[in-house]
This record gives structure tokens, sequence and C-alpha cells, in this order.
């Protein structure tokens, strides 16, 4: 019908991956989506990429597409550096030439190497200290220096449940209960600590970046628990709150000199009308939501 309004459309890399997978699916509906895994585009081949952009002529690319491997990264940081730095490049220069939106999705371990403790905001120094978190803040400032139109997303860390279709990514809810379907006993630091937000309401808030301002966003929950304590809490909601010694061993190894704390301060994204249950309570609703309890 000529009256009918023309859906925005987005161009998703790292399509299959376990944020675009569900951020495709939720809004199905209210765009037109080319989703696109590393099958479907190779982003460090410059003409692949100007060609594929070209044909879709996306208002919006959303990169999501990375490797993201933490030892990977380490150990091969050629590769890395190509995908995560040259590729990310490659995705702006086709947004330049088809006059597209970019958002670029970074990642609190920009913050991995910083001790002087989080949550940070959006404008604070960062210090990575792996190979991966050097790559995307090196792509942060590439893009940025590139283009106008340009969000550049740092979410905490994301946890979910199995969905069909979709691939699932090691958050803290899954890994807890992987290990307990391997009866492996959880290994947890007092002195880690990290946002820890519900893949759900992320995909929900999502569309509001393209309401608000370009600029960086950290996007994700606040929490002020530890990673031993976020273990514990999901023990109990299961109801193993009795058999904690058994299960959870407090991990004596690391982030003893300092806390490794990566948590954002997300300020900024809630002034722009985004909402995310805080960490505690988040385990709880999704485990609601996905029926594991009452």
């Amino acid at each position: 019908m000529e009256n009918e309004t023309k859906k925005q459309k987005i161009l998703l890399t790292g399509g299959k991956g376990f944020f675009a997978s569900r951020l495709a699916g939720y809004y199905r509906d209210r765009y037109e989506f080319a989703v696109l895994g590393k099958e479907d585009l190779d982003i460090t081949d410059e003409k692949a990429v100007l060609d594929c952009v070209g044909s879709f002529q996306p208002d919006i690319i959303v990169h999501t597409g990375a490797v993201a491997v933490t030892n990977f990264c380490n150990e091969h940081p050629d590769i890395a550096h190509r995908i995560n730095v040259e590729g990310s490049v490659n995705m702006a220069r086709a947004a330049q030439q088809n006059k597209s939106k970019l958002v670029f999705l970074s990642s609190e371990q920009v913050f991995n190497g910083n001790t002087n403790g989080g949550p940070f905001k959006e404008e604070d120094a960062a210090v990575p200290n792996t190979v991966y978190g050097e790559n995307k803040l090196e792509a942060e400032g590439l893009l940025k220096d590139m283009l106008e139109e340009l969000w550049t997303v740092r979410f905490t860390w994301m946890f979910g449940l199995p969905e069909y279709g979709k691939r699932m990514s090691n958050g803290i809810l899954w890994d807890t209960i992987t290990k307990l379907m391997r009866q492996e006993k959880i290994v947890a630091s007092r002195h880690e600590f990290r946002g820890m937000g519900y893949i759900q309401e992320t995909v929900e808030n999502f569309q509001k970046l393209f309401e608000s301002p370009f600029g960086t966003y950290h996007m994700g929950a606040t929490n002020n628990h530890s990673r031993y304590e976020i273990v514990e809490h999901i023990l109990e909601l299961l109801g193993m709150g009795d058999r904690l010694p058994e299960l959870l061993e407090e991990d004596t190894v690391h982030y003893l000199e300092h806390n490794r704390d990566v948590r954002l301060d997300t300020a900024k994204a809630r002034e722009a009308g985004m909402v995310w249950t805080d960490t505690w309570d988040a385990v709880e609703k999704c485990l609601k939501d996905f029926g594991v309890i009452r």
C-alpha cells in the first residue's frame, strides 16, 4: 500500500552471534534486515564490504562482527587486528560511501587494565591489557575520526539462556548452569566486579540508541556484587543454597593485588531512556522468564 511506512534497513554483521541473532529476531517485523555471518561477508575484504553495503543500501549498519576470544586474540594478534580493526574500518568506509549511520560494538574490556576501579564513564581514559581490548579501543578512535554519524557502544557482560536457533554465550548464568550439569566445581573471585546485563533487556533497549545523539554509550546493568556473590545468589535461586561448600569455591589466585573492576557507568544510556534491572535482580528475572523458577 502507498501509505505504508517504509521499513528502515539494517545491515547486521556478526549476525549469528549471541547478541545479533536475538536483535534480528526481536525486531524482524520492524526493520528490514540483512543478517550477515562470516560465511556471508568477509569484513577484511574491502571490496566485498563496499559491494555488499552498496547493494543493500542500509540506513543503519550495526557492526557486531569480531573475534572476541581473549586467548585466541593474544595468541594470534595479526588475525585479531585484521578482523577487529581493519574489518571495522572497512565497515566505516562502506558507511561513508553509502551515507549509512554506523553502530560499532566495542567492549567493557577496553578498561581491563585500569586499576583505579569502576564504574567507568564514557569519557574516562581506558587502559586495555589484552589484544582484544587494544583492538577495540584502536578501532573506536579510527572510526570516530572517519564518521560523524557514529554510535560507539560498550556493553557490560551479558547473560541469557538458550533459545531455539540462536547462539549461546558463556555469560554468568549459563556458565553456572553448565558447570552444574557437568558436575564441575565453580570457582569465582570475590575480587572481580562486572556489570552483568540480561540480554533480553539489552535487545529491547537497543532501538532507543537510534533515537539518541551520536556518540559513545555504556549499555547494560549496574552491579555492586562480586562475581562470587552473584554465583552464590544463582545457586540459592536454583534451590542449591545448602550445597554451597560442595559446589562453589573461592578463587584465591587471581586479582589479589587489585580488584578486576570493569563495571560501566550507564547513566548516559539511562538518560536516553534505556532501563536495565540490576544484576542481582536480573538473574532472577531471567530464570523466571524461562520458567526455570517461579
